[in-house]
């Protein structure tokens, strides 16, 4: 019986170990060239965020349904989103949207410190329990409402959202230092249109604003949740 579960998940842990290999070099041709972004993605184990039951497309190129509604996001998406963030190894980087804390674990391997916010306490909570698994010191992790940001620990670096804001939220532009830049999905039109990704780079007098992709994420919502 022993033999035989060891035998198990030693298949396991190469299958997971191919599809990390596979979606690393999908990454590639899908435009993805930072060497640095690649190489954070290869070492962090998407498998630790997910739930039992989808471990075995830990490394499909979709997003995931995780507890209290959410999801982790699109392998893609996250390596996209951390490209476009430019993040430096000395820099102070803000995340909205705990999540499983798979996107905090990827910039943990960027960046000096990041602290991450979730409303979910249950989130949370198993986010961090997977930081401690995995040795990551480099990250503080509190309840709270994303969209008032981290005031005492501004300003930062960049900034990282992973829930759609209904406009660019301003509170969190604040938090920029100037030069710093903020990656953020918003509605289209009120919600009609969709959502898209835009990167936003804080300036003396004001903000420049790209237009990045379409892509599809959790609303932001104000507030802590209340959980049952």
């Amino acid at each position: 019986m022993d033999v035989e579960g060891t035998t198990e998940s030693a298949e396991t842990a190469e299958e997971l170990e191919a599809g990390k290999i596979r979606l690393v070099m999908a990454m590639r041709r899908q435009g993805i060239r930072d060497a640095r972004v690649l190489s954070a993605i290869e070492r962090v184990p998407r498998e630790t965020f997910v739930t039992g039951a989808f471990i075995d497309q830990a490394y499909d190129d979709h997003a995931l349904p995780i507890e209290c509604g959410q999801t982790i996001s699109q392998p893609y998406v996250v390596a996209y989103m951390t490209e476009k963030l430019e993040v430096g190894e000395r820099m102070k980087v803000l995340e909205v949207g705990t999540g499983s804390g798979y996107q905090a674990a990827v910039l943990a391997q960027l960046c000096r410190r990041i602290y991450t916010i979730e409303r979910y306490r249950t989130l949370l909570l198993d986010a961090v329990k997977r930081f401690e698994i995995l040795g990551l010191h480099n990250v503080t992790a509190q309840v709270g409402d994303g969209g008032k940001g981290w005031p005492e620990q501004a300003p930062f670096d960049r900034i990282i959202v992973t829930a759609a804001a209904p406009e660019i939220p301003l509170e969190l532009a604040n938090q920029l230092k100037v030069g710093g830049i903020m990656v953020v999905p918003v509605d289209v039109d009120g919600g009609q249109g969709g959502q898209k990704l835009v990167r936003v780079t804080r300036e003396e007098d004001g903000a420049n604003v790209e237009d990045l992709l379409p892509v599809r994420f959790v609303p932001l919502v104000e507030g802590v949740a209340r959980e049952s």
